[in-house]
């Protein structure tokens, strides 16, 4: 009793903050090329450029974090190092699409190795801050996850605000803006006091937690939301120029596609105060259940005029990401604690694949059936999640 006060007394109170900020910073370059997509020639007029665009990141993020989980390397290492040596190289390759945006094959090399670094960002940071609480984990991880939604959405912010702000601009914003992320993390939050060192990997260890019915329960819940999650944002850009062109009226897509990313995070933090009231597990299967019904309703309302079909969108955009950090918050506990950063990387990289797997999915659909009844099928994966998390609820009550 008297170690755990002590080590929550010791905790600064900057420590949380900062991790947010950094967390945003470094998830900033995730959408940086969907954001800029448009205003590259080269880029704009391939057919399939923004599923290759997002898929390229999301590949090299699946691949970063297998071989990060592999390693065990934010078990083995300090993460805050980790952290900001992933920043650095995220932030150059990000810089690199400067000179390649003209060559198709280089753009989604450096999109892919920027997703590669990621890995290193996102998990990472969300074992710092389990690292740091081991208790009311799902509210830290409420505002870190809303952090990774903001970054996520932030550049299609700066090319919402101003039609003087470059494409070349966001690039260097965003590159200055992860790397400073990176140097902030290094410089002022050192390790938590609940990291546990961990060994090797051994293919065991994931054997052993995938036994477990809280973990096992948690994941696959996870996986149900991330078919829906990414395909979604990478899609809002295109349903809002659908909307535009059907009514014929003109209004500010990436600004837009900022708001209904955006608010995401919102929810997310609220999110993780409600999971200290009512349970992180409550939390994440009401936003499953909520964000299942807006895509199952979709087919209805992505031909509504503006006034009904932003709203809409806002709602999905705040209803599907609540669950993500309920969800990584129950993983990181009931995973053993010397391989908390492993387990929860591999889940994230099962997770990210299956993402990958949507996106090419309705990418395809959209060649074969009427545009607005494919985003039905993003339905499947909350549904899926709700069945299969449905008894750690029932145990939570």
């Amino acid at each position: 009793m008297q170690s755990t006060f002590t080590l929550t007394v010791q905790r600064p109170l900057y420590i949380l903050p900062l991790i947010v900020l950094t967390q945003f910073a470094g998830t900033s370059l995730w959408f940086a090329g969907n954001a800029i997509l448009a205003d590259i020639p080269a880029l704009a007029t391939r057919p399939h450029a923004i599923g290759h665009i997002t898929s390229a990141v999301q590949i090299g993020f699946i691949i970063g974090t297998l071989v990060f989980a592999i390693l065990t390397i934010a078990d083995r290492f300090s993460p805050v190092k980790v952290f900001f040596v992933s920043s650095l190289l995220a932030a150059g390759f990000n810089a690199c699409t400067l000179w390649v945006a003209d060559n198709y094959g280089y753009m989604l090399l450096f999109r892919f190795l920027t997703g590669f670094m990621l890995a290193g960002i996102y998990p990472v940071g969300m074992k710092i801050a389990a690292d740091w609480f081991d208790k009311g984990l799902g509210k830290a991880l409420g505002y870190l996850v809303g952090a990774l939604v903001l970054g996520t959405a932030f550049p299609h912010f700066l090319k919402g605000v101003s039609v003087h702000f470059s494409w070349q601009q966001v690039v260097l914003f965003t590159s200055a803006f992860a790397l400073t992320g990176g140097l902030l993390i290094l410089t002022f939050v050192p390790d938590g006091p609940f990291k546990k060192q961990g060994s090797g990997f051994h293919p065991r260890i994931l054997g052993q937690v995938f036994r477990s019915k809280e973990f096992k329960a948690a994941s696959f819940g996870y996986f149900g939301h991330m078919w829906e999650l990414y395909t979604l944002w990478a899609f809002v850009p295109v349903m809002l120029t659908m909307n535009t062109k059907r009514y014929g009226i003109t209004y500010n897509v990436p600004l837009w596609s900022f708001i209904i990313i955006g608010i995401g995070g919102i929810s997310c933090m609220t999110g993780g105060y409600l999971s200290q009231k009512i349970g992180s597990a409550r939390v994440a299967r009401y936003a499953l259940v909520g964000s299942c019904i807006c895509a199952a309703s979709s087919f209805f309302f992505i031909n509504m005029p503006p006034w009904i079909f932003l709203p809409y969108l806002i709602i999905w955009g705040i209803t599907v990401t609540p669950d993500s950090p309920q969800f990584s918050s129950l993983t990181a506990l009931a995973a053993p604690p010397a391989y908390k950063g492993t387990a929860v990387t591999a889940v994230v990289c099962i997770g990210f694949t299956i993402s990958i797997i949507s996106i090419q999915i309705i990418s395809y659909l959209f060649t074969l059936y009427p545009q607005t009844i494919v985003f039905t099928t993003l339905a499947i994966g909350p549904l899926l999640g709700i069945i299969a998390f449905r008894r750690q609820v029932a145990a939570a009550r």
